[in-house]
């Protein structure tokens, strides 16, 4: 996908670098479907007219950027993955400003939530009504990713730090937060147990 394809200028961010520790294998790398979790993530975002579509590795790099064989998407390696979400993130944007600096925004996804369809992220960009609005996946009772966030917010994702994510600016700035349902979100592939889960659903 190239840039004259763009309909939304919307950008995103796919977290795929961490090391699966409570799960004891790389999350990335998980098939349902016969297709790997981070090639799903991708995949859809893809589907859904964001571009570019940065997926950031870190943990299997070179196993994952194979997963992702074919999808019209850009990687970036955190070279400092145990330094905590945050550090994906500025990578991340740090690469979506060089493929596209004048992106109005980015959706943050994280390689490990089954339940999100194309249908979805594009409904997160029509509910941005506000060119300055938060648009914020809502599940199990709480706001999360994908979530996507204003170009006018990027100066605040750049300056997170640790495990920081997109959960602190939501808080810090829930008055403009625009919420879009998102059922089934609550699951992502942590533990084995949420693996187990996943494939049920899937079943």
């Amino acid at each position: 996908m190239n840039a004259p394809d763009v309909v939304q200028g919307l950008g995103s961010i796919v977290l795929a670098a961490g090391c699966s520790r409570r799960l004891g294998t790389s999350k990335q790398l998980l098939e349902l479907g016969g297709e790997p979790l981070v090639r799903r993530a991708a995949r859809v975002a893809v589907e859904a007219g964001l571009w570019p579509v940065v997926v950031v590795v870190g943990d299997r790099a070179e196993e994952v950027r194979a997963a992702l064989a074919g999808l019209p998407v850009v990687t970036v390696a955190n070279a400092v993955v145990l330094q905590g979400l945050s550090g994906s993130i500025r990578v991340g944007l740090e690469r979506l400003a060089e493929c596209a600096p004048g992106a109005r925004g980015v959706v943050m996804l994280a390689c490990d939530q089954p339940a999100v369809q194309a249908s979805h992220l594009r409904a997160l960009a029509a509910a941005q009504r506000d060119p300055a609005a938060l648009v914020a996946s809502s599940y199990g009772g709480a706001l999360g990713v994908p979530t996507l966030v204003p170009a006018a917010l990027f100066s605040e994702l750049r300056a997170l730090t640790g495990e920081g994510g997109c959960g602190d600016l939501l808080v810090r700035h829930a008055a403009r937060v625009v919420p879009v349902p998102l059922p089934g979100g609550d699951l992502d592939v942590d533990t084995p147990e949420d693996w187990a889960r996943a494939k049920r659903l899937d079943g």
